[in-house]
């Protein structure tokens, strides 16, 4: 039993993985809210009430948050392969991990804004605020425990598309588990990535409530 496992190789797949969902993670934070922010202020009653461009935006959000992970990196090869120089690698899976999970924290934002009350919202737009004013002095502190725990929801979520993204050679605990445990029936190996796995995800998890709670005023 763990006869096969070198630790260097361990700990190279579990640096990759940490550093795949790290990036990704900031770049679905970044393009979630840009995008949670555009379906909520153009929505109906919206400060930017504009039908055309929330059908666009929800339909490209609905688009890629339906195709399936693995359907989406192969869809992306010419994209990465421009944008990285490479198909292989942890940094060639940053393209898809963003462009994959951004669209569902989108969602994620939108619902975490219009559960703000829209009581508070009137009352800045009634003393003049500016809309810049209403998103950074309103909407983002007021929902700011709803992102904190929707972005959990989605660290979670990508820690198991970076295992995915392993199988065609991304690197990470998913690349190491599938091409040095599971083709070469290595089953000890599986078991210790698939561990390390979940301590992560358990690890994400309560760092993610802890910020929660404290940031929740109810």
């Amino acid at each position: 039993m763990l006869d096969n496992i070198r630790v260097d190789e361990l700990l190279t797949a579990t640096y990759e993985t940490f550093y795949m969902t790290i990036i990704s993670l900031i770049g679905t934070l970044l393009f979630g809210i840009l995008l949670g922010l555009l379906l909520f202020l153009t929505n109906k009653g919206g400060i930017w009430e504009n039908k055309i461009i929330n059908m666009c935006t929800a339909a490209v959000v609905n688009v890629f948050r339906s195709i399936p992970f693995i359907i989406l990196i192969l869809l992306l090869f010419p994209f990465t392969n421009f944008l990285i120089g490479t198909i292989r690698g942890p940094s060639a899976a940053l393209p898809a991990l963003i462009i994959g999970t951004a669209p569902f924290y989108a969602r994620l934002v939108e619902i975490a804004f219009k559960e703000v009350d829209k009581g508070v919202i009137e009352a800045a737009k009634s003393i003049g605020a500016k809309t810049r004013t209403i998103i950074f002095k309103v909407l983002l502190p007021e929902s700011m425990p709803a992102l904190i725990s929707g972005l959990t929801v989605t660290a979670i979520a990508l820690i198991g598309y970076t295992a995915m993204a392993g199988i065609i050679g991304a690197g990470g605990l998913g690349d190491y588990a599938y091409f040095y445990g599971f083709q070469r029936r290595d089953f000890d190996l599986v078991f210790i990535c698939t561990i390390i796995i979940l301590i992560i995800v358990f690890i994400i998890q309560f760092i993610g409530d802890f910020i929660t709670t404290k940031l929740d005023k109810r």
